[in-house]
C-alpha cells in the first residue's frame, strides 16, 4: 500500500482509508444486542479486508449510528500500533458535553485512546464559534491531547469554501493539524483550502469521493464511456492522488469487496500524467457543449449567498447539479443531492427552486453573465431533478 506523511501529524498515511458510514447496522445508536450477526460479520469481515491490503486507517464518528460500538468488537483485536484510528465529535455549545463525548465514544469503541479526532461538521459560523472560541471545543480537545486521549486534532467540513479556507487559517489553539473535506473531479472548489492546508503543513482527508463524488460504485453509462478507458472510481482516484498535497481517500466500503475497484487504480498512480488530462479534457469538453463554452468558468459569478438569495434558494448549486444531470447523466445523483435542500440542515444549505414561481431573482442577479438564463434553469431543474424529500442518513 502506497503511504503519504499525513501533514504535521507524521503519520505515515495509506493513500485509501476505510470511511466507516456505511457498514453499520442502523443509522440510530443502538444497543449491541440490536445488531444482526450477519451485519457484525460483514462489518468486521470489511474492516479485516481492509487492515489485509494495507488500509489501516479506519475512520469513523459518533453521529455513525452503530457504527462506533460495532467497530469495538472488531479493533481491540488487532495490534495497537498496527492501525490509525480516527473518530468525530460534532462541535456543542458546551464545552463540557465535548468532554463528555469522546470519552464515550473510546469507551464505544473499547480503546483507551484515538490517533486522530476530528472537529466533525464545522460548516457555519456556529459551529465555527463553538470550536474556535476560548474555552470551546478545540481548547478542550487539544486538553483530551494532552491527557493522552487522542494524539492529533483535526476537522471535517462541509462548509463553503470561504468558511473552510478562515477554518484552515485559524491559528486558536494551535489550530487544526489536518482537514477532512471535499474535493474531487465534480467539485473543485476547495483546492485554494486545500494548498493552504499544505503551506501549513497539515494532513489532508478527502471525503467520500466515490459516492457523494458523483455516486461511482453505479455511475451512468454516459459516465463510463467519457472516463473510458478507466473505471470513474479508478479516474477519480488518479485524479486526486496526482495531487501530492492530498493524502487519501476514504472508501466507504459496505462490504469487503467495496475495496477492489479503488486498489485498480494503485498500479496506474505512476501515469496518472499520462492517463488523466485526456479524461479531465473530454469531461470538461461535454460541460461546455452541454450547458454552454463559458458556463464552467463563470456559472458562480456574481451570484448571491444562498441566505441573501429569496426563498433562500441555493443557486449554485443547483446550477452545477443541472450541469451534472444533463452533461453527464448524472440524473439519480442530482436527485439524491437536490432532496436534500431543505433536509440537510447546516450540512447541505439553502432550498431547492420550489418557490421559484413567487419571487422576482432579477435585482440579485443583475451581476451574472447568466442573468437572462438562470430562471429557466432553474425551473428545468426543479422540473428533472425534483422527487419526494430526502431524509439525510448522516453528517459525512
Amino acid at each position: 500500500m502506497l503511504r503519504r506523511r499525513f501533514g504535521r501529524t507524521n503519520l505515515q498515511m495509506p493513500v485509501f482509508s476505510c470511511g466507516g458510514m456505511r457498514y453499520q447496522q442502523r443509522w440510530q445508536d443502538i444497543p449491541l444486542s440490536e445488531v444482526t450477526a450477519e451485519n457484525q460479520a460483514n462489518l468486521e469481515a470489511t474492516i479485516r479486508r481492509s487492515v489485509s491490503v494495507g488500509i489501516n486507517h479506519i475512520e469513523t464518528a459518533r453521529g455513525y449510528g452503530s457504527s462506533e460500538r460495532q467497530l469495538g468488537l472488531v479493533l481491540p483485536t488487532f495490534p495497537r500500533h498496527e492501525i490509525i484510528v480516527q473518530t468525530k465529535l460534532s462541535p456543542v455549545e458546551t464545552s463540557d458535553d465535548f468532554r463528555k463525548f469522546l470519552h464515550e465514544s473510546l469507551d464505544r469503541l473499547q480503546l483507551d485512546h484515538v490517533d486522530l479526532l476530528s472537529l466533525h461538521g464545522i460548516n457555519n459560523e456556529e459551529t465555527y464559534e463553538w470550536s474556535v472560541r476560548p474555552g470551546g471545543c478545540l481548547e478542550v480537545a487539544r486538553q483530551l491531547q494532552a491527557e493522552g486521549l487522542a494524539r492529533h486534532i483535526g476537522l471535517a467540513t462541509h462548509g463553503s469554501p470561504e468558511l473552510i479556507m478562515r477554518i484552515v487559517q485559524t491559528d486558536a489553539h494551535g489550530g487544526f493539524d489536518y482537514i477532512n473535506l471535499h474535493w474531487y473531479y465534480i467539485y473543485q472548489r476547495n483546492w485554494p483550502a486545500i494548498l493552504e492546508a499544505s503551506r501549513r503543513d497539515m494532513g489532508v482527508f478527502i471525503i467520500s469521493p466515490s459516492d457523494k463524488g458523483g455516486m461511482l460504485y453505479a455511475p451512468s453509462e454516459k459516465l463510463e464511456q467519457l472516463t473510458a478507458p478507466l473505471h470513474p472510481i479508478v479516474f477519480n482516484d488518479l485524479f486526486c492522488l496526482s495531487r501530492p498535497e492530498v493524502h487519501t481517500l476514504s472508501i466507504g466500503a459496505a462490504r469487503p469487496t467495496d475495496f477492489d475497484r479503488h486498489l485498480e487504480a494503485l498500479p496506474l498512480l505512476g501515469q496518472g500524467g499520462a492517463l488523466v488530462p485526456p479524461i479531465v479534457a473530454r469531461l470538461d469538453q461535454t460541460v461546455r457543449e452541454t450547458m454552454g463554452s463559458d458556463f464552467p468558468e463563470k456559472f458562480l459569478q456574481g451570484l448571491p449567498r444562498w441566505e441573501d438569495t429569496p426563498a433562500n434558494i441555493n443557486i449554485g448549486i443547483i446550477l452545477w447539479l443541472l450541469s451534472l444531470a444533463k452533461s453527464y447523466d448524472m440524473v439519480e445523483y442530482g436527485r439524491m443531492r437536490y432532496g436534500l435542500l431543505g433536509n440537510g440542515g447546516h450540512w447541505f444549505p439553502g432550498l431547492n427552486a420550489e418557490k421559484l414561481d413567487e419571487v422576482n431573482l432579477e435585482p440579485e442577479l443583475k451581476d451574472s453573465p447568466f442573468r437572462d438564463r438562470i430562471p429557466a434553469l432553474l425551473a428545468e431543474a426543479h422540473q428533472l431533478l425534483w422527487r419526494a424529500p430526502v431524509q439525510r442518513l448522516s453528517a459525512s
